[in-house]
């Protein structure tokens, strides 16, 4: 989920940042290892990438767009003959 980096504010506990050779930088949780964010102020200057699931309201943000199909895998478009599982198999 990309929004505009001075809409997004850490309401509490603290990251771990990673910055890559290319000055990309990721950040997680010190403590599990989840990841958060992601920014590049060279490929996208202001912007912040939130991984989705982390969100306290993932369900209600509704994507506008998929990023990245250059590298899609073909079966990706449709996925609705595989089985589902509510968590993983066996629990």
């Amino acid at each position: 989920m990309a929004i505009a980096e001075d809409q997004v504010r850490v309401t509490r506990g603290q990251t771990t940042t990673y910055v890559g050779k290319t000055g990309a930088r990721r950040q997680f949780c010190p403590g599990c290892g989840t990841g958060l964010f992601y920014t590049n102020a060279e490929m996208l200057p202001g912007i912040i990438d939130i991984q989705s699931a982390t969100l306290d309201t993932a369900a209600d943000e509704v994507p506008g767009a998929q990023i990245q199909v250059a590298e899609r895998l073909p079966w990706i478009d449709d996925l609705t003959a595989l089985h589902r599982f509510e968590r993983y198999p066996g629990q």
